[in-house]
């Protein structure tokens, strides 16, 4: 079916969980640079900071113990840059992503992408992917005053997209980002990876996998 003719005019994708499994990466960074700093990083308190901004992410550390001689931006500008090694010499690309961002955009859908990650990982993202060239706006919530859950982040895409939050479909993989694109007035898709602990309860239709997806989600088409 033609996109010009249904009333989903894009699709906007969440980057971390939902294109590259980074989860584990950005876990590993944020464990190395804050514990070289003396800071006690804990399963208990990791779990806290696993939806927020690096920026936010630096300053919870922070709280819990101040380190000297190095200022919050040079700190989160370590994890970054830890992180980017990481994605760009691990196998961390989500199973079929590829295909499918082809699929949809071969369908006729414009493609976003809003994340809270910070911008310059953005580009280490897609040219892992090769999936540059499909994508018609990037949005980083490093330009917005607060991160998801506020939908900002996600206006803002659409915007550059040039078409109203109710024309989007986003897709999610956590709570706190499928409400930000809710508040954005945008229809979800969450995207579970085989999770089935995950609160999809605000969804209005769920990808399971990539792999073997055909065409785009019914309910979230019109």
């Amino acid at each position: 079916m033609d996109a010009a003719n249904l009333k989903t005019k894009a699709v906007i994708f969440d980057m971390d969980g939902v294109l590259v499994d980074s989860e584990p990466l950005w876990q590993k960074a944020e464990f190395e640079i804050f514990s070289s700093l003396g800071v006690q990083v804990t399963e208990e308190l990791a779990l806290i900071t696993k939806t927020m901004t690096t920026k936010e992410v630096t300053e919870f550390w922070r709280s819990k113990c101040a380190w000297e001689d190095i200022s919050d931006q040079q700190v989160a500008d370590l994890v970054i840059s830890r992180v980017i090694e990481l994605i760009e010499n691990e196998n961390c690309q989500i199973e079929g992503i590829e295909n499918f961002v082809k699929l949809i955009k071969n369908q006729g859908y414009k493609i976003g992408l809003a994340t809270n990650s910070p911008y310059r990982i953005i580009p280490v993202v897609l040219k892992k992917l090769k999936l540059a060239q499909y994508f018609d706006a990037v949005s980083s919530s490093d330009s917005e005053r607060n991160g998801k859950p506020d939908p900002s982040v996600y206006l803002t895409t659409c915007r550059k997209l040039e078409v109203e939050p109710e024309q989007c479909a986003a897709i999610e993989d956590s709570y706190s980002g499928m409400l930000a694109a809710k508040r954005a007035g945008m229809k979800v898709v969450a995207f579970t990876n085989g999770n089935t602990g995950a609160d999809i309860s605000i969804a209005n239709d769920v990808i399971n996998n990539f792999r073997h997806i055909d065409q785009w989600p019914a309910a979230c088409s019109n």
